[in-house]
């Protein structure tokens, strides 16, 4: 099952000539889940995969940074005659944020189902759950965990082989967890199958200043996508404002011994090379990634998650 995370905006509050603003959509086999959706969105999506129908977006929180490519994306939804009904999720006044923007977006040919979460409300997929969690900003903010299910050990046909299990149908049956009959009598699935493999996770927590909510969700996380809006010296103005430092963001990921930090929301007056120098010094496995920037997360057996520059628009990572 192929986990891709795409980067559409990276910016701060502020777009600029090359970040926009906050915009990430993740890939997971035929779905597709968009986390927040600023100021041109559908126009970055445009620039890079083409005009992606999400099956469900996200939202950390209300800020117009994180929100204002809403109606837009919406409207172009319903222009270009879509007819899956689309369901938005966000914190506590999703509902009234959406009476604001109905004379922006007018009648829709598709439904649109907003439900408001709040830590402790996990939406349930095939194969893997969205968990909310508290963001601790200076508006009220969930955080979001993509967390796949454990998946099934591998099947050892010689050990099937051995206990007198026929090759066919029985061996599909003891992967489903079912006992067939072997040459010696029942045959049970822990004796072919290995253990339980880990599934992958996900942690974006939108605006944030670091907090043990966040340390907790990304607990041995495959990728941490972390608000750094500050260098180390506006510590104070970072806690004033609910955002994190680099340092912050890098200390949150070594706590929580994460493989891969990606650092966004990063301000336009800093020079990102010299970001990424302060959070390796406290975390090294960590990347600033770019507009249309694509991190691809194969099983943890398969390799370690990777950065594909410009994946978006370059799908084999040649541009």
């Amino acid at each position: 099952m192929d986990l891709a995370v795409t980067f559409l905006g990276t910016g701060g509050s502020v777009p600029s000539a090359r970040r926009s603003t906050a915009s990430v959509l993740v890939a997971r086999g035929g779905e597709r889940l968009l986390f927040d959706c600023g100021e041109g969105t559908q126009r970055q999506m445009q620039r890079s995969l083409g005009l992606v129908q999400a099956d469900e977006i996200y939202l950390t929180h209300f800020h117009a940074d994180h929100i204002l490519g809403l109606p837009g994306l919406l409207k172009t939804y319903d222009l270009t005659d879509r007819q899956v009904p689309l369901k938005i999720f966000g914190p506590q006044g999703l509902t009234e944020l959406f009476q604001v923007f109905s004379p922006l977006i007018g009648r829709l040919g598709f439904a649109l189902d907003l439900i408001e979460l709040g830590p402790g409300d996990p939406v349930a997929h095939d194969g893997y759950e969205v968990r909310p969690f508290e963001a601790a900003h200076s508006a009220r903010a969930n955080g979001y965990a993509l967390v796949e299910a454990e998946r099934p050990g591998r099947f050892d046909p010689e050990a099937a082989a051995a206990a007198g299990v026929p090759e066919g149908p029985a061996y599909t049956a003891l992967q489903r967890g079912e006992i067939v009959e072997g040459t010696a009598g029942p045959v049970t699935p822990d004796l072919v199958m290995g253990p339980s493999r880990p599934g992958r996770t996900i942690v974006i927590t939108g605006d944030s200043a670091p907090s043990p909510a966040t340390v907790s969700a990304a607990a041995d996380a495959d990728l941490l996508v972390h608000d750094a809006s500050f260098a180390e010296e506006e510590v104070q103005r970072a806690a004033e404002t609910g955002h994190s430092t680099v340092g912050q963001a890098a200390a949150v990921a070594a706590e929580a011994h994460v493989k891969l930090l990606a650092l966004v929301h990063i301000s336009s007056r800093y020079h990102v090379g010299k970001v990424i120098e302060e959070a390796r010094e406290v975390f090294e496995p960590t990347i600033a990634p770019k507009d249309f920037d694509v991190i691809e997360l194969p099983f943890p057996e398969r390799g370690e998650p990777h950065l594909i520059p410009n994946g978006a628009r370059e799908p084999n990572g040649d541009g």
